[in-house]
């Protein structure tokens, strides 16, 4: 394992993010954001979801997270 690939282990072990990637969830969207994807929240954490807007219950995948947000994709 690369020295970067353990140190980006060992920050997500301490962020302690609500998600993971790979990680599928039930979630209906409340927002949508400057760009005009969808946001949820998950435990206060936005997930950004494209292709969808405000009222869509949708089942989705994360795909990326990021320190301060998270990507999915609807499944």
């Amino acid at each position: 394992m690369s020295r970067e690939a353990r140190e980006r282990g060992f920050h997500d072990i301490i962020s302690n993010k609500p998600v993971k990637i790979g990680e599928e969830l039930d979630v209906t969207v409340t927002e949508i954001s400057r760009k005009g994807d969808g946001i949820t929240r998950v435990k206060g954490f936005v997930v950004f979801i494209p292709n969808t807007k405000p009222g869509d219950k949708v089942k989705i995948k994360i795909t990326n997270v990021r320190p301060n947000y998270a990507i999915a994709q609807i499944i």
